[in-house]
């Protein structure tokens, strides 16, 4: 006749399954992390195929008139970029280039956490 050595095995089983859950939760959460926000995007040039290879700059619009952060990138073989920007309001100037067609450039916000897409549709380069 056993004398509950499987009833004690399963308690301190127990016990130790309920105080890893109970306890997982009464961690205090992490403080929470602000989303990046992202500008991304596709050029295409007239009549709609996209460029691969075409030169993008982002660049901030600051209130006080100072030239901003400037960033460079290159279109995929799809024609699409993406920045990964601050989680903080912020307005930008994005410019594409292409040899042999006119750039294009826009102007566009970010907000924390928020995807925003820009397009651009360059023309060609008049001779």
């Amino acid at each position: 006749m056993r004398t509950g050595g499987s009833n004690s095995r399963r308690c301190f089983l127990g016990g130790l399954l309920s105080f890893s859950l109970f306890g997982a939760e009464k961690k205090k959460p992490e403080k929470e992390k602000k989303l990046s926000a992202v500008i991304a995007g596709t050029v295409f040039r007239d009549p709609g195929f996209a460029v691969s290879g075409a030169e993008i700059e982002l660049m901030e619009v600051r209130a006080d008139g100072k030239r901003g952060k400037s960033r460079r990138a290159v279109t995929d073989g799809r024609g699409e970029f993406a920045f990964a920007v601050p989680a903080v309001e912020q307005k930008y100037k994005v410019k594409a280039s292409a040899r042999g067609l006119q750039p294009e450039e826009k102007e566009t916000a970010s907000a924390p956490g928020a995807r925003i897409d820009v397009f651009f549709t360059l023309k060609p380069a008049t001779p």
